[in-house]
């Protein structure tokens, strides 16, 4: 068979990659649909948020804060290396006090940039808010005003399929949502229409720790709904060692929503070794922000909760600021810009080491409650405790 009539599909909690299997890299693409409303009465409303909820009790903020004065003492513990190499007396890592951070974030004025072809942006806009369905980017480009007219779905949230008792929430609802993202990122990213897909092939790239029954529904729609010639499931720790040229590996897999670990050896996931943590990227994006408003984020008109250009701004400055690099300390100025309706906005803030407290959250998961206390640990369920005749 030839590679170019083979499509590997993965979708996650937050993004769905797919491509032929002759091409160097997949697309990414948020994997998320948002549906025009066709009223406008509060039962018919449903948008999942792009991170995940925070606790916001006062109990919480309370641990956390105990929680984020243990770890940057521990980090102030660190000696640095020259020191160590060059064998003279231990010099303590010195951090800027976030007092006096805040102080200076207080005092940030944003800087007003210039607009460019406003009037292509403005039109483009306005195209957008008349679509009956939105995808990847456009869903991202929606302010808060835009966004009421629109119900927003990730068909996966922690791993799993989103199964909820709100509009969408049902499993006809999900597999209905996923197969309009896959034949949006077929037609518009590959080039493949609808009808042309009896002549490929699948391969899904599923959890390692997987329900049958979601399965069972996953391949229906593939071969089904979307009429692939054929199917094959491959789970995602042995697609990594396959990639990876390796016979056997411990694979730790840190996804937006979920950690999973599992041992793969000569091409099989041993049961007893799966594990799925119910935490994330995104949880480690809300204590990064939780971090930044303690310190006076200057960009006080975030809402991470109502707008997802908000929510896609701190995840990207999570990417660019975040690093488990030790040796660097002090206060740092950093820059980014924000796009608000006509304005274009630049501010400036320092960060110390809430650079560093953030990633460590993995390691001092205690952090991770103020997006709940109830993650529990799930394992691959045999197959006689979840049978599926089908």
């Amino acid at each position: 068979m030839q590679a170019q009539r083979i499509i590997i599909i993965h979708p996650g909690s937050l993004y769905v990659r797919i491509g032929r299997a002759s091409d160097l890299n997949p697309i990414t693409l948020l994997h998320a649909v948002a549906y025009r409303k066709r009223e406008s009465t509060s039962a018919q409303e449903h948008k999942d948020e792009l991170l995940p909820h925070v606790q916001g009790s006062a109990e919480t903020l309370t641990e956390f804060e105990e929680q984020r004065l243990q770890v940057s003492h521990s980090i102030q513990s660190y000696a640095p290396l020259q020191e160590t190499y060059e064998r003279s007396a231990k010099r303590l890592r010195v951090a800027t006090p976030p007092q006096q951070i805040a102080t200076f974030n207080r005092r940030s004025v944003p800087e007003d940039l210039p607009i460019i072809d406003d009037n292509n942006c403005s039109e483009k806009s306005e195209n957008v808010v008349g679509r009956e369905r939105l995808f990847d980017k456009d869903i991202l480009a929606l302010n808060e005003k835009d966004a009421i007219a629109y119900n927003v779905h990730f068909p996966i949230r922690r791993g799993e399929l989103n199964l909820h008792k709100g509009v969408g929430g049902s499993m006809a609802a999900i597999i209905s949502s996923m197969e309009i993202i896959w034949l949006y990122a077929l037609k518009s990213h590959l080039n493949i229409m609808a009808d042309a897909l009896p002549h490929y092939s699948a391969v899904l790239v599923v959890s390692d720790v997987y329900n049958r029954s979601h399965l069972r529904e996953l391949t229906t729609l593939l071969l089904q709904r979307l009429r692939f010639r054929s199917c094959f499931l491959l789970q995602d720790h042995v697609a990594s060692t396959f990639g990876a040229g390796l016979s056997y590996a411990c694979v730790v897999d840190i996804g937006d929503q979920k950690c999973s670990i599992s041992c793969v050896e000569d091409g099989i996931s041993h049961p007893e070794t799966r594990v799925r943590l119910s935490y994330g990227g995104g949880d480690v994006t809300q204590v990064f922000l939780n971090l930044l408003r303690k310190c006076s984020f200057p960009y006080k008109e975030c809402d991470v909760k109502k707008g997802y250009a908000d929510a896609a701004l701190i995840m990207h400055l999570k990417e660019r600021f975040c690093h488990l690099t030790l040796d660097v300390c002090g206060a740092q100025e950093r820059c980014f810009e924000v796009k608000k309706g006509n304005k274009r906005l630049r501010y400036t803030l320092q960060i110390g080491d809430e650079c560093v407290v953030a990633p460590l959250c993995l390691f001092h998961t205690e952090l991770l409650n103020i997006t709940g206390k109830t993650k529990q640990a799930k394992v691959q369920l045999r197959s006689s405790q979840q049978p599926d005749p089908e």
